[in-house]
Protein backbone atom coordinates (compact mmCIF):
# COMPACT_ATOMS: atom_id res chain seq x y z
CA UNK A 1 0.00 0.00 0.00
CA UNK A 2 1.26 3.45 -0.90
CA UNK A 3 1.49 6.21 1.68
CA UNK A 4 -1.22 8.83 1.65
CA UNK A 5 1.25 11.53 0.59
CA UNK A 6 2.53 9.44 -2.32
CA UNK A 7 -0.99 8.52 -3.43
CA UNK A 8 -2.03 12.16 -3.31
CA UNK A 9 1.05 13.23 -5.26
CA UNK A 10 0.46 10.57 -7.93
CA UNK A 11 -3.17 11.65 -8.23
CA UNK A 12 -2.09 15.27 -8.53
CA UNK A 13 0.37 14.38 -11.30
CA UNK A 14 -2.20 12.25 -13.11
CA UNK A 15 -4.46 15.29 -13.23
CA UNK A 16 -1.55 17.51 -14.29
CA UNK A 17 -0.96 15.23 -17.27
CA UNK A 18 -4.58 15.60 -18.38
CA UNK A 19 -4.30 19.36 -17.76
CA UNK A 20 -1.23 19.43 -20.02
CA UNK A 21 -3.20 17.62 -22.74
CA UNK A 22 -5.88 20.28 -22.42
CA UNK A 23 -3.27 23.04 -22.76
CA UNK A 24 -1.74 21.41 -25.84
CA UNK A 25 -5.16 21.15 -27.46
CA UNK A 26 -5.60 24.90 -26.85
CA UNK A 27 -2.26 25.47 -28.59
CA UNK A 28 -3.44 23.24 -31.45
CA UNK A 29 -6.63 25.29 -31.72
CA UNK A 30 -4.61 28.52 -31.92
CA UNK A 31 -2.43 27.04 -34.65
CA UNK A 32 -5.43 25.75 -36.60
CA UNK A 33 -7.13 29.16 -36.34
CA UNK A 34 -3.98 30.74 -37.81
CA UNK A 35 -3.90 28.11 -40.62
CA UNK A 36 -0.79 26.40 -39.28
CA UNK A 37 -2.13 22.89 -39.70
CA UNK A 38 1.27 21.22 -39.31
CA UNK A 39 1.87 22.92 -35.97
CA UNK A 40 -1.72 22.10 -34.94
CA UNK A 41 -0.97 18.44 -35.67
CA UNK A 42 2.19 18.63 -33.57
CA UNK A 43 0.18 19.85 -30.57
CA UNK A 44 -2.63 17.35 -31.14
CA UNK A 45 -0.05 14.56 -31.02
CA UNK A 46 1.53 16.12 -27.94
CA UNK A 47 -1.90 16.17 -26.26
CA UNK A 48 -2.36 12.49 -27.09
CA UNK A 49 1.00 11.73 -25.50
CA UNK A 50 0.02 13.60 -22.30
CA UNK A 51 -3.26 11.66 -22.10
CA UNK A 52 -1.20 8.48 -22.42
CA UNK A 53 0.97 9.64 -19.51
CA UNK A 54 -2.09 10.41 -17.38
CA UNK A 55 -3.54 7.00 -18.16
CA UNK A 56 -0.25 5.35 -17.28
CA UNK A 57 -0.39 6.91 -13.79
CA UNK A 58 -4.10 6.02 -13.53
CA UNK A 59 -3.28 2.37 -14.26
CA UNK A 60 -0.41 2.38 -11.77
CA UNK A 61 -2.68 3.68 -9.03
CA UNK A 62 -5.19 0.94 -9.86
CA UNK A 63 -2.45 -1.71 -9.92
CA UNK A 64 -1.41 -0.59 -6.43
CA UNK A 65 -5.02 -0.81 -5.22
CA UNK A 66 -5.28 2.95 -4.78
CA UNK A 67 -8.13 5.22 -5.85
CA UNK A 68 -7.45 7.42 -8.87
CA UNK A 69 -9.18 10.71 -8.15
CA UNK A 70 -9.96 13.16 -10.93
CA UNK A 71 -10.14 16.89 -10.27
CA UNK A 72 -11.20 19.93 -12.26
CA UNK A 73 -9.25 20.87 -15.35
CA UNK A 74 -8.61 24.60 -15.56
CA UNK A 75 -9.19 26.48 -18.78
CA UNK A 76 -5.79 26.82 -20.46
CA UNK A 77 -4.35 29.85 -22.16
CA UNK A 78 -6.00 30.11 -25.57
CA UNK A 79 -4.48 33.22 -27.13
CA UNK A 80 -0.93 33.43 -28.37
CA UNK A 81 0.81 36.05 -30.48
CA UNK A 82 3.21 33.75 -32.35
CA UNK A 83 4.03 30.13 -33.00
CA UNK A 84 7.23 30.69 -31.02
CA UNK A 85 5.14 31.70 -28.00
CA UNK A 86 3.31 28.35 -28.11
CA UNK A 87 6.60 26.47 -28.04
CA UNK A 88 7.93 28.61 -25.20
CA UNK A 89 4.74 27.90 -23.24
CA UNK A 90 5.15 24.20 -24.01
CA UNK A 91 8.72 24.23 -22.72
CA UNK A 92 7.68 26.01 -19.52
CA UNK A 93 4.92 23.44 -19.02
CA UNK A 94 7.35 20.54 -19.52
CA UNK A 95 9.86 22.08 -17.12
CA UNK A 96 7.13 22.25 -14.46
CA UNK A 97 6.21 18.63 -15.12
CA UNK A 98 9.87 17.67 -14.62
CA UNK A 99 9.88 19.44 -11.25
CA UNK A 100 6.70 17.59 -10.32
CA UNK A 101 8.27 14.23 -11.12
CA UNK A 102 11.36 15.11 -9.10
CA UNK A 103 9.09 15.83 -6.13
CA UNK A 104 7.24 12.56 -6.68
CA UNK A 105 10.53 10.67 -6.81
CA UNK A 106 11.62 12.34 -3.58
CA UNK A 107 8.43 11.22 -1.81
CA UNK A 108 8.85 7.68 -3.16
CA UNK A 109 12.49 7.65 -2.05
CA UNK A 110 11.58 8.84 1.45
CA UNK A 111 8.90 6.13 1.63
CA UNK A 112 11.35 3.45 0.42
CA UNK A 113 8.76 2.77 -2.27
CA UNK A 114 11.06 1.06 -4.75
CA UNK A 115 8.35 -0.10 -7.16
CA UNK A 116 7.17 3.49 -7.51
CA UNK A 117 10.73 4.71 -7.98
CA UNK A 118 11.09 2.21 -10.82
CA UNK A 119 7.78 3.38 -12.30
CA UNK A 120 8.79 7.04 -12.07
CA UNK A 121 12.15 6.47 -13.78
CA UNK A 122 10.33 6.04 -17.10
CA UNK A 123 8.75 9.49 -16.68
CA UNK A 124 12.03 11.09 -15.63
CA UNK A 125 13.70 9.77 -18.79
CA UNK A 126 10.72 10.93 -20.84
CA UNK A 127 10.98 14.45 -19.41
CA UNK A 128 14.59 14.78 -20.57
CA UNK A 129 13.37 14.01 -24.10
CA UNK A 130 10.38 16.36 -23.83
CA UNK A 131 12.41 19.35 -22.68
CA UNK A 132 15.11 18.73 -25.30
CA UNK A 133 12.48 18.47 -28.04
CA UNK A 134 10.86 21.79 -27.12
CA UNK A 135 14.25 23.51 -26.84
CA UNK A 136 15.16 22.23 -30.31
CA UNK A 137 11.90 23.51 -31.81
CA UNK A 138 12.40 26.90 -30.16
CA UNK A 139 15.93 27.09 -31.58
CA UNK A 140 14.68 26.18 -35.08
CA UNK A 141 11.82 28.67 -35.03
CA UNK A 142 14.12 31.44 -33.80
CA UNK A 143 16.58 30.56 -36.55
CA UNK A 144 13.84 30.65 -39.17
CA UNK A 145 12.48 33.97 -37.86
CA UNK A 146 10.47 35.58 -40.66
CA UNK A 147 11.52 33.24 -43.49
CA UNK A 148 8.06 32.16 -44.68
CA UNK A 149 9.45 29.43 -46.93
CA UNK A 150 11.49 27.86 -44.14
CA UNK A 151 8.53 28.09 -41.75
CA UNK A 152 6.33 26.40 -44.35
CA UNK A 153 8.78 23.51 -44.74
CA UNK A 154 9.21 23.17 -40.98
CA UNK A 155 5.47 23.15 -40.48
CA UNK A 156 5.08 20.44 -43.14
CA UNK A 157 7.65 18.34 -41.27
CA UNK A 158 5.80 18.70 -37.95
CA UNK A 159 2.56 17.89 -39.73
CA UNK A 160 3.91 14.35 -40.21
CA UNK A 161 4.30 13.73 -36.47
CA UNK A 162 2.35 10.84 -35.01
CA UNK A 163 2.15 9.48 -31.50
CA UNK A 164 2.46 5.76 -30.96
CA UNK A 165 2.01 4.46 -27.42
CA UNK A 166 4.66 2.01 -26.40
Amino acid sequence: MLSQSLTEALNKQMNEEFQAAHAYMAMAAYCAKESYDGFANFYEQQAEEERFHGTKIYNYLNDRDEHAIFTDIKAPKTEFSTILETFEAGLAQEQQVTKNFYQLAEIAKNDNEFATISFLNWFLDEQVEEEAMFKKHIDYIRRIQDDANALYLYEKELGQRTFQAE
